[in-house]
């Protein structure tokens, strides 16, 4: 199998059949192996070292008060151990346990155990869906949890619309030419950072429609030969990319939305040669482009150039 990208993978079972089961969710809350994932301000819980870690609490440790399916998040299981979430709705981070923190997934992600990663993210993703529909969208009654967490029902009779969790797609593609690879820049971006072509995937379009039409908007390029690559959970907040890589069939830069600042073609030896920073080692887009150099290098990427922390959301 592929190597999987960070964030992604078969970390814990979701159980979505035991979402519905009342008595299930009691005894997983009396069960002292369960443990919480605290979300604060979008960050997440790490224990202060040389090696992060993710935190995960015993129930215990939360307010009684929150101890119950309304106000926590069901995510699933790992061997004989229950994980929920909730958020921690307060101005300034809580202390929660001596030697730790909350800490922004971006920053930590690519030096966390791949399993620990996944998990963090999953529970911001959710947590970040919660906030964002606290009232219906169609009467603006207040909504409740309902099947652990997982759906959000309006409270109004009349109404009783169900809400339930959403991603955003986005493709992200590396066109390449054949000895070239197709880089763009956005100007709010540290500076020399190039990455491959991304954007959101638009009502009734298909995913290579939209790697199509992304690249053309934003570079000019036409492309065809578009294959599916891998994908990654973004929650930042709530994006699934979707990798791909396409073949050039003009090779004439032209900035038609804006969207970048830049966007030029590298061979390999530029991208080791010239200073240009790649995306972090964490993010599907240095995988497209770590795969497409690789394939045509005698050293790998990896070897030769670094990367620094992502500060923005792509």
């Amino acid at each position: 199998m592929q190597q999987r990208n960070i964030l992604a993978g078969p970390y814990l079972d979701r159980a979505a059949h035991l979402r519905q089961d009342p008595a299930w969710f009691a005894a997983a809350l009396a069960d002292e192996r369960s443990r919480a994932i605290p979300v604060w301000n979008s960050r997440n819980l790490i224990a202060e070292g040389d090696t992060p870690r993710a935190v995960y609490l015993e129930l215990a440790l939360i307010p009684s008060e929150r101890r119950n399916s309304a106000e926590l998040i069901l995510l699933g299981r790992s061997g004989d151990t229950n994980y929920f979430t909730y958020e921690v709705e307060s101005i300034e981070p809580p202390s929660l346990l001596p030697g730790t923190r909350f800490e922004d997934l971006r920053v930590l992600a690519s030096v966390l155990p791949i399993d620990e990663a996944g998990l963090l993210g999953y529970a911001r993703a959710i947590i970040s869906w919660r906030r964002r529909h606290r009232f219906c969208g169609i009467c603006g009654a207040k909504t409740l949890s309902a099947k652990s967490g997982h759906v959000l029902v309006c409270t109004n009779p009349s109404c009783r619309h169900e809400q339930f969790p959403r991603i955003d797609p986005a493709i992200i593609v590396l066109v390449s030419d054949g000895e070239r690879a197709l880089l763009g820049r956005q100007a709010t971006w540290p500076v020399g950072r190039y990455s491959t072509i991304a954007g959101f995937v638009e009502p009734g379009e298909s995913l290579e429609d939209a790697v199509a039409r992304e690249v053309f908007e934003e570079t000019g390029i036409e492309v065809d030969r578009i294959e599916y690559h891998s994908s990654q959970p973004w929650p930042f907040p709530a994006s699934l990319m979707l990798g791909f890589t396409a073949h050039a069939v003009t090779t004439e830069v032209h900035l038609q939305d804006q969207e970048l600042e830049d966007a030029r073609w590298f061979t390999r030896a530029e991208l080791t040669s010239n200073g240009a920073m790649l995306p972090p080692r964490q993010s599907i887009s240095f995988r497209l482009i770590e795969d497409w150099f690789d394939a045509g290098s005698d050293s790998p990427l990896r070897d030769i150039q670094g990367s620094a922390p992502w500060t923005q959301s792509r």
